[in-house]
């Protein structure tokens, strides 16, 4: 019984990537408002900065190893009860969250491999990163720097909205349908078991 249980269940590397990602995503929104929205002290701001940048690297790295883990260690199938239409959307709205994972972190580096003002990029004040060769092979710089800008601004947006949706839909499965799918990726304790109803196929 507790090998089937496993095998609803997220691996748990996978929930570890997956939750350090979470709390990485939520810092990085609550950072992009306070840089854009805030009045900070030029100093201050030039630390969030690098703090941002250095947590859309960690998210870019962690995703990575998402996809890697993943594509040797199959997600555990959704509820039999689950109509194809949602399995349908959620597996849309899981492809799209990727693919924001992927695509924010590398508009944000363009933009600052692309900003006129070439300030570094130091990791955790650590580890120099370097810029994407970007601006050498451009007639315009400043100009490309400010559609991605945009795209970086607006993919935000639509992560935090994304992020709205999934949490709402996993709370629905949790509390409303009771099928056990908020539970395969919680890190529960070895052995612990599943919610009833979630059954196998």
């Amino acid at each position: 019984m507790a090998g089937a249980a496993r095998g609803r269940r997220y691996t748990i590397v996978a929930i570890l990537l997956h939750w350090a990602s979470a709390l990485c995503v939520l810092a990085l929104i609550g950072m992009g408002l306070t840089m854009t929205h805030a009045a900070l002290a030029p100093m201050r701001q030039f630390e969030l900065y690098q703090w941002h940048k250095s947590l859309g690297i960690t998210v870019l790295a962690l995703t990575a190893l998402r996809l890697a883990w993943r594509a040797v260690h199959p997600a555990p199938p959704l509820p039999a009860t689950m109509p194809r239409a949602e399995r349908r959307a959620a597996s849309a709205a899981h492809l799209l969250l990727y693919l924001l994972l992927v695509g924010l972190p590398l508009t944000g580096w363009a933009v600052v491999s692309l900003s006129p003002f070439n300030i570094p990029t130091v990791l955790y004040g650590a580890l120099p990163w370097p810029h994407l060769p970007l601006a050498e092979h451009l007639s315009d710089p400043a100009w490309a720097e400010g559609v991605v800008k945009r795209v970086h601004a607006s993919g935000a947006w639509l992560l935090a909205a994304f992020l709205v949706l999934h949490v709402a839909a996993a709370l629905r499965h949790h509390l409303i349908l009771r099928d056990g799918v908020l539970r395969r990726m919680l890190p529960l304790p070895e052995g612990s078991a599943p919610d009833a109803m979630e059954t196998t196929r």
